[in-house]
């Protein structure tokens, strides 16, 4: 398949999931559809969250090997920057689903909902999309070429295996692909509405708020305030 045909079918995926999703997004199931994809996105995010301990751990381990008794080793930079290309790498799908990605807020909070998600729609479809489609691709053929030539890195004697490394990059694009559809169809559907529809930490943050006023009120005066507010 080239290049170009696999652009097509990635579009037309994408379409078809934006067109299924906008059409029955008053639907419970597509709210349920878009948490589950939030939450893969935090779990991918939280499991690699702990490369940085093992990162911190191998940077102390050269440093003092180094310093204290001149041993350098001939693994320590290539499993670092391994690490921490994993960690920044996997973290992208997470911190999009969490709406963490940093943008101009002096002046973006000071617009309506509906101003924000025709924004964000239009930097979606401008620029997130296109670059994703390149990101998956272009990074399929770097781990394509380097697993048949078997690539070792150059930087250190033992020359550890890169193709393991590089194969992130494909998978990495393939879950920001989805984050960045389940965030198109919540501009939408904000512009219809007029006000953001939740995220999974909102879910999150609802639920400790309501965990912490059980602890303070008692489990049972919460339910009956929450009933007689009417939410079940």
């Amino acid at each position: 398949m080239t290049d170009s045909y696999a652009v097509a079918a990635l579009a037309g995926l994408v379409v078809a999931a934006l067109i299924t999703a906008i059409a029955f997004s008053a639907s419970p199931w597509v709210q349920k559809v878009l948490l589950g994809i939030d939450l893969l996105s935090t779990r991918v995010g939280q499991l690699f969250s702990w490369c940085i301990i093992i990162l911190t751990g191998v940077i102390t381990y050269e440093v003092v090997m180094r310093r204290f008794f001149s041993a350098p080793t001939n693994w320590g930079y290539d499993v670092s920057y391994m690490l921490y290309g994993t960690l920044f790498m996997t973290a992208g799908a997470y911190a999009l689903s969490r709406n963490g990605h940093v943008r101009g807020d002096f002046l973006y909070r000071m617009m309506s909902p509906k101003r924000q998600a025709s924004l964000d729609l239009t930097l979606f479809i401008i620029f997130f999309f296109p670059a994703i489609f390149a990101f998956m691709i272009s990074g399929y053929h770097f781990f394509e070429l380097s697993y048949f030539q078997d690539e070792r890195s150059a930087f250190s004697p033992g020359g550890p295996r890169i193709w393991p490394f590089k194969m992130l990059i494909p998978f990495v694009g393939l879950l920001l692909l989805l984050q960045g559809i389940v965030e198109v169809v919540r501009c939408v559907r904000t512009i219809r509405e007029g006000h953001w529809p939740q995220r999974l930490s909102d879910v999150e943050e609802l639920e400790q708020r309501i965990l912490a006023e059980a602890a303070e009120k008692g489990a049972e005066q919460l339910a009956a305030e929450l009933a007689a507010k009417g939410v079940r």
